[in-house]
């Protein structure tokens, strides 16, 4: 292990290979259990888009990682073959909502380490909420439903039509919105506020599920799931993919593609401690405050940066209310201060025309975030990063946040994962 360590450590700060995205796909999410594409249709297209992209054969690939969450073992190699079948080494990665990310924190690793040239792809076929696949056996995440009934959640059913672990994932973030609203005073109007800004953004995109801006009191009096929270306010299931092609400096040189290149500066992921099963910390940690912290410092030390180097973030928005509570976790907001972010921010226009939502010097979720663009498990995080390298390339249309040279993304998966990303143009004078 001490052999392993020492030369991931030569690797990474001796050689120092820098890491960067030439090419990006991204397919349009559609309704969970609605679509007509197969999962490796959905990957094979996406991994498509990004060559193309980037200007490149799929024999230019040298590895792969595939991501997904509700599917069978080697899904990857279905959507890898139907674009080539040149022998590559074929991965393939399950790790929640942040299964996406975890693909391209993988992939990153893989040039870091000597690969050239590496494709990371998500894809998902979902036909509903999450769900037990195997009810033979404990549950991954049984620790973390201990955890919540210690918490005094209650373990009644409520909503029979939903599948018990979309219940209970309703009820984990429900209370978290409830604590973290009494403990800093956070109306249910800012919640609303965030969802209003996320679907505001979505029509923007041509990605998103749902691109329409919803009423701020349309948003507060939709079906209700648990309260505070509405379904406006909360991540629709979706089907869907995106894919991105990392490679190395010299490939990025041999081949000419400065004009599409953005840096993956940093790339961190934490998973558990026992601060996640701490009583006393309430519930704020088994919904990824912890966790999201601890990737964000991380990222932000490896990449010598801070909150205020960004300009543009896409964050993990599977609730409204989560939203607010990550600002805080990564370091946007003081304790306490997520409200006065929200209610301080004022809508701009861009070049474009479009009109985006500013909060201090930062645009968060251009894309229209989860609660707008809909979320396949498996594709969720490479959707983000997708959506951070157009922006960093001027490439957002509508949606462009003007100006952008870095970026953040923040990726959580349930029992647990969170990865944030943060990138920045490589070559500017490429980009104009």
């Amino acid at each position: 292990k001490a052999t392993v360590s020492v030369l991931y450590w030569y690797l990474r700060n001796m050689t120092n290979r820098k890491v960067y995205a030439v090419g990006v796909g991204h397919t349009p999410f559609t309704p969970a259990g609605k679509g007509k594409k197969e999962y490796s249709d959905l990957g094979s297209e996406a991994i498509i888009m990004a060559l193309k992209d980037a200007g490149l054969e799929y024999g230019a690939v040298q590895e792969a990682v595939c991501g997904f969450v509700y599917g069978d073992s080697t899904s990857g190699q279905a959507a890898c073959y139907k674009v080539g079948l040149t022998g590559i080494p074929v991965m393939n990665v399950n790790n929640n909502c942040a299964t996406g990310s975890t693909c391209l924190y993988t992939a990153k690793r893989l040039v870091e380490g000597g690969a050239s040239c590496v494709l990371a792809v998500g894809f998902e076929q979902m036909s509903a909420g999450l769900k037990v696949l195997f009810d033979d056996r404990t549950h991954p995440a049984q620790r973390h439903f201990d955890a919540m009934w210690a918490a005094g959640i209650p373990q009644k059913r409520f909503i029979k039509m939903l599948p018990e672990v979309t219940e209970n994932i309703l009820k984990v973030y429900a209370a978290n919105a409830k604590e973290f609203m009494t403990e800093h005073n956070i109306t249910v109007d800012q919640v609303a506020k965030v969802a209003y800004k996320n679907h505001a953004h979505s029509k923007y995109s041509p990605f998103a599920m749902n691109k329409k801006e919803i009423p701020l009191d349309k948003i507060k009096t939709a079906r209700p799931l648990f309260p505070p929270l509405t379904t406006a306010m909360a991540a629709p299931m979706a089907s869907g993919a995106a894919a991105a092609i990392l490679v190395d400096e010299a490939f990025v040189r041999k081949h000419n593609l400065q004009a599409n290149a953005v840096e993956l500066v940093a790339c961190a992921m934490t998973s558990d401690t026992a601060a996640t099963f701490d009583p006393k910390a309430g519930t704020k940690n088994l919904c990824g405050y912890d966790l999201s912290a601890r990737a964000a410092n991380q990222a932000f030390r490896e990449a010598g940066m801070a909150p205020r180097d960004i300009d543009v973030y896409e964050i993990h928005d599977a609730f409204a209310s989560n939203e607010l509570v990550t600002y805080e976790a990564l370091g946007m907001a003081a304790k306490g201060e997520a409200g006065k972010l929200v209610d301080n921010g004022h809508w701009i226009t861009n070049k474009a025309g479009g009109k985006l939502f500013r909060m201090g010097s930062w645009v968060v979720n251009p894309s229209g975030g989860l609660e707008s663009k809909g979320h396949p498990t498996g594709a969720t995080g490479l959707a983000q990063m997708v959506e951070l390298n157009l922006q960093l390339r001027n490439q957002g249309g509508m949606r462009q946040v003007d100006g952008a040279q870095v970026g953040l993304q923040h990726n959580y998966g349930w029992a647990s994962a969170a990865v944030v990303t943060i990138y920045r143009k490589a070559y500017p004078e490429s980009h104009l």
